[in-house]
């Protein structure tokens, strides 16, 4: 993500989703209910703007068919004349809407949901990872580096089940290191406070004491306890700070540690991430059905609805997601699937209902005809 889009992100989960969650934990204490009821609120809140994606996406299925026929025919009839071209298919377009018009509500959202996903992807549901990239340069060669200070992202750390603060890491003297050089990577507070001093003042801190390790490059760096980098050999390498999630074990229903990543881990199957991720797909399929009701039969759009579901699943089954970002997944997709349900009950404009209604009417397709206007592109011709 660019910085600005970072600083956006940031903002919001600091400010509006971390305080909203907060809430919810002291009306209830379980971080699992509280993602429930954070999910609800977000998904509330852009209520307006996911319906005018879904009017919009269900309005252009209708007028496609009809547009892109009066689209061929102005482009036709009018090719000598482009000015005269443009501006008819500007009628179209007052007409029946621009396709893309369903693409700005979720544009707006999108700084939204990445940030309800970064937030349910740290602490306090999942161990916070700084990665620090390491390149270790010959000895005589560092002196004539100028020194960049490096600065990660921050985030904010939960250190009891209300307190939490924005924790960054640091290298004033930069990721170049030359061979037998030391440097301590500093965790630290936006005013500059050791992590490890904020820790001193809070009842029960040892239990957030960072973890250190080599990630890449072992045998060029080594690391202490307290974050020392020490070089060995020229190379790049990578050190990663870990900070225990406070919620990262806890459970929730049949979830057993709302932090755990992985569906197959070490041998063994994790029942509960497979109920997850298999109610994603479920949930996902019934939303896509539902956005085809009342609607002519597409075979191409149904192939698609149905295929679509089966991959994203697969794909999530080892995508390293932490099971608190795959319960809010499961029941942002029920709420959609509810949402959906009810937009497609709105009564559509006159024009639209009326091509609808010649939709439906349009006989099957002749025996013996060849169909190939509802075929994905890679389904051989079929007789019907």
């Amino acid at each position: 993500l660019h910085p600005q889009q970072s600083i956006v992100i940031g903002y919001i989960s600091d400010n509006i989703l971390l305080p909203i969650l907060d809430f919810f934990y002291g009306l209830v204490p379980s971080y699992g209910l509280a993602i429930v009821a954070l999910t609800v609120v977000i998904r509330l809140a852009l209520f307006p703007l996911s319906a005018g994606s879904i009017r919009s996406a269900r309005r252009m299925r209708i007028a496609q068919p009809a547009m892109k026929k009066r689209q061929d025919e102005i482009k036709r009839r009018y090719a000598k004349d482009p000015q005269k071209q443009q501006e008819e298919l500007g009628k179209i377009m007052t007409e029946f809407g621009n396709p893309l018009s369903g693409c700005l509500p979720l544009l707006v959202q999108m700084p939204i949901l990445f940030a309800l996903f970064a937030t349910l992807r740290g602490s306090p549901f999942a161990d916070v990872p700084y990665l620090v990239n390491i390149k270790v340069l010959p000895s005589d060669q560092i002196a004539a580096v100028e020194p960049k200070p490096f600065t990660s992202s921050k985030h904010s750390i939960f250190v009891s089940e209300t307190k939490h603060f924005p924790v960054i890491a640091s290298l004033p003297s930069g990721t170049k290191l030359g061979v037998g050089d030391k440097v301590q990577v500093k965790l630290q507070t936006l005013t500059g406070e050791s992590f490890t001093n904020k820790l001193s003042n809070v009842e029960g801190g040892s239990k957030f004491t960072p973890t250190w390790s080599v990630t890449k490059g072992e045998g060029l760096v080594k690391v202490s306890s307290d974050g020392t980098v020490q070089a060995l050999a020229e190379g790049d390498a990578t050190v990663e700070g870990k900070i225990p999630g406070l919620a990262a074990r806890s459970g929730f229903l049949f979830i057993k540690a709302l932090g755990q990543v992985g569906f197959y881990v070490d041998g063994a199957i994790n029942w509960d991430i497979a109920i997850l991720v298999g109610s994603f797909g479920l949930t996902l399929l019934v939303s896509q059905i539902l956005s085809g009701r009342g609607l002519p039969a597409n075979p191409q759009q149904s192939t698609a609805n149905k295929i679509t579901p089966v991959m994203i699943t697969g794909m999530f089954l080892f995508f390293p997601l932490p099971a608190g970002v795959l319960l809010y997944m499961v029941i942002a997709n029920i709420f959609q699937a509810g949402q959906t349900f009810l937009l497609s009950r709105e009564a559509l404009p006159e024009n639209l209902q009326k091509i609808l209604n010649e939709q439906q009417a349009k006989p099957a397709v002749a025996a013996g005809e060849i169909d190939t206007s509802d075929r994905l592109p890679f389904e051989p011709k079929k007789r019907k």
